[in-house]
């Protein structure tokens, strides 16, 4: 089995760089009397996963029944159309206006590995032949999950999660994983819900599951989500390098609300009960804060508030 692409998603990471060019924010709030050129994904020419995409989980480490249900109900609320606005499935329904349509997400296989069978420092290539164990599917993801007791090879330093895609007898597949910076970075790959190490420090928001590390995985694994279903083999949309590219939440890091400038998420809800911030409603009468999505028919970063 061998890794054929292996796509760096700087998810959290960018807002904190980028807080470190000089007067960033003044040259943002002086692009605004201007008019700006739009921001452009381009199309490759490749396969996209579309239509009914399975999602299989490997949870790698130790998670509690809460944790789990908080991320499972999260993506069961992608579909959902019983939900309030603003709603999670109305932020994933922005991915049905890329090439192919609507996408459903469908949860099936999840695999327990309690155990840690790979130990708890893993390299890339482990994170491939940990997806490899949620077995062989077309149109399907499989979603790599790591508790905060585990530390993968260059987690923090330059990535809070990634997607590629691997092969196996079967063909390609593609993968994501996404790790629990609680107690590693949280300032790196939970922010907002935690004070960034660099750049202008705000107070940090609540997090609207009262837990940094969870609810910091979600703005990240919708990050790889996204960029997985419009960009699942290098070919499809993105800008820039393919080693490296800018994609569709990616694109727009740091963007959770009008106004959001670097340092500052931008305008959110805030539960009046617990102070907890979020821009989404999803199933089971959950909250999340889930970052901008660039929108192809508007060439622009999409907010749900």
């Amino acid at each position: 089995m061998a890794s054929i692409s292996h796509l760096i998603v700087f998810t959290s990471l960018l807002p904190l760089f980028s807080s470190l060019v000089p007067a960033i924010a003044t040259a943002r709030k002086l692009a605004a009397l201007v008019q700006e050129k739009p921001l452009v994904l381009k199309y490759h020419n490749g396969p996209l996963l579309k239509g009914n995409i399975t999602v299989n989980i490997v949870w790698y480490g130790k998670f509690s029944p809460a944790q789990r249900s908080i991320i499972v109900d999260f993506l069961h609320s992608l579909n959902s159309m019983k939900t309030p606005a603003p709603s999670v499935s109305t932020w994933w329904q922005t991915t049905g206006r890329y090439r192919g349509g609507p996408r459903t997400v469908v949860v099936d296989k999840q695999v327990l590995e309690k155990k840690y069978s790979l130990g708890k420092l893993l390299k890339t290539p482990q994170i491939v032949t940990l997806a490899s164990k949620a077995g062989p599917g077309k149109n399907s993801i499989n979603l790599v999950l790591t508790s905060a007791d585990v530390a993968i090879d260059g987690f923090c330093m330059s990535k809070c999660g990634i997607h590629g895609s691997g092969q196996d007898k079967v063909g390609k597949f593609a993968y994501a994983w996404v790790g629990n910076s609680a107690t590693q970075c949280p300032g790196q790959c939970a922010w907002p819900f935690h004070q960034p190490i660099y750049g202008p420090q705000g107070p940090p928001l609540v997090a609207p599951n009262g837990d940094v590390g969870i609810d910091g995985m979600i703005l990240n694994l919708a990050t790889v989500l996204a960029g997985t279903v419009t960009n699942p083999f290098d070919k499809g949309y993105f800008q820039g390098p393919a080693n490296a590219p800018l994609e569709a939440v990616s694109a727009c890091t740091g963007i959770f609300g009008k106004g959001a400038d670097p340092g500052y998420p931008g305008k959110v809800l805030v539960d009046k009960t617990t102070g907890a911030s979020y821009n989404a409603f999803g199933i089971n009468g959950r909250k999340y804060l889930l970052p901008a999505m660039w929108d192809p028919t508007t060439s622009t970063c999409k907010t749900l508030v």
